[in-house]
């Protein structure tokens, strides 16, 4: 799950961490409000106007402002209110700015990178930091590997003192500033850590010309297995910003991620699920989604992923991969009926069964009189629904093969 800047920044100062002086705005009299208010805090007239997307690169795009004084801030978010921002992350077709934030201006000495992941290679939580902030880490990462300094995290005793004030040695900081960076560094770990996060980003963390140190920006992403334990969290979930299908599959309860491509897919497990992608890659397709129905699905829930897949209009195929062990096949056989007979079939439709109840889910399909084809293992479906999909065009095929 992501959250926007300033919800980011709102869960900072819960946990005692300065950030700048800002405000949420939804409208232009909002942003002028807002901007009046912080001159008059602060006494300085400079203001930043950021657009609130989740993606990065919003400065690159446009949609972040250093403007002076109430009136321009007004002229400014009259610009970016409402416009299709396009950054590295968004993909060309961009995103519509619908929120902002109104921010201070601060004096900034330097730029410099902080993050926290969990990193799936070593298992645990690695911390970074690099001198190289404004930067996108990844281009870093690619030109200058050596500035970016890591902390591998011991998951029971957590990020250590000694390893925060490594990084901000690292970073060149010394004196009071360096002392500053690594409470701040211990307090944004247990933001991360309280708070069930995938991701904790600060770019650029700037220390400012009186040698205070500031998180200038914030993204934070969180783990949705987590998400009934942060209620409080749960509550910043801004649908606009999400892919419509995802949110549905969320309804739900199913495992599901829209791609790019024309093969749909609807497995069980996730290792399967992603078998599955790679092996229609490797004959030529792309998946359209990863899709997991679990492996206690009902029919309902079977019935709506069925009708997620069909509603994406960039799918050729469909591919049923079900491996049947606690899932039943013959389960999968029925929503997958119910949910063509609800929506109708317009693509070529491939199932593979194998496991409890094959016989039986096999017996239903057939008997369903459903344009489907049937396949003997996986190889034999991904090869079988690429050339379908590329040689009907969408076009069902005109008859049943045989399914037992």
């Amino acid at each position: 799950m992501k959250i926007h800047e300033y919800q980011a920044k709102e869960i900072l100062r819960r946990f005692g961490v300065p950030v700048p002086k800002g405000t949420a705005c939804f409208s232009v009299d909002e942003a002028e409000a807002a901007a009046k208010q912080i001159i008059a805090d602060t006494g300085s007239e400079v203001v930043v106007v950021k657009a609130q997307i989740h993606a990065g690169g919003r400065g690159k795009g446009g949609g972040v402002k250093v403007v002076k004084g109430a009136a321009a801030a007004r002229d400014t978010a009259q610009q970016i209110l409402g416009m299709t921002l396009v950054t590295h992350q968004t993909g060309p077709a961009g995103k519509v700015v619908k929120r902002l934030l109104v921010e201070q201006g601060v004096a900034i000495a330097r730029e410099l990178y902080f993050g926290i992941v969990v990193d799936r290679g070593a298992g645990r939580v690695v911390v970074m930091a690099s001198s190289e902030g404004g930067v996108e880490i990844e281009e870093v990462a690619a030109s200058h590997p050596e500035k970016i300094l890591k902390e591998v995290v011991d998951p029971v005793v957590g990020l250590g003192a000694y390893q925060a004030r490594n990084l901000a040695y690292g970073l060149g900081l010394t004196g009071v500033t360096a002392k500053a960076a690594a409470e701040l560094f211990l307090s944004l770990y247990r933001v991360f850590v309280e708070t069930d996060g995938s991701l904790l980003e600060v770019n650029p963390l700037v220390v400012l010309k009186d040698g205070q140190v500031l998180p200038l920006d914030c993204k934070m992403t969180f783990d949705d297995n987590a998400a009934y334990r942060h209620k409080d969290v749960e509550g910043y979930r801004d649908l606009d910003e999400e892919e419509p299908s995802e949110t549905e599959a969320k309804r739900h309860d199913l495992s599901f991620i829209k791609l790019d491509g024309s093969i749909g897919c609807m497995v069980n497990g996730a290792g399967l699920a992603m078998a599955t992608m790679d092996t229609i890659k490797y004959f030529g397709g792309e998946p359209a989604n990863f899709l997991d129905v679990g492996g206690s699905a009902t029919t309902e829930k079977v019935t709506a992923a069925f009708k997620i897949i069909t509603a994406d209009p960039n799918v050729r195929g469909i591919f049923v991969n079900i491996f049947g062990g606690i899932m039943k096949c013959d389960t999968i056989a029925a929503g997958v009926i119910a949910a063509v007979k609800q929506v109708g079939l317009k693509v070529p439709l491939v199932v593979r069964l194998e496991g409890t109840n094959v016989e039986l889910g096999k017996r239903l399909l057939g008997d369903s009189g459903l344009a489907l084809t049937a396949a003997d293992d996986m190889a034999d479906g991904a090869r079988k629904i690429v050339a379908l999909a590329k040689a009907g065009g969408g076009k069902v095929q005109p008859k049943a093969e045989a399914t037992r």
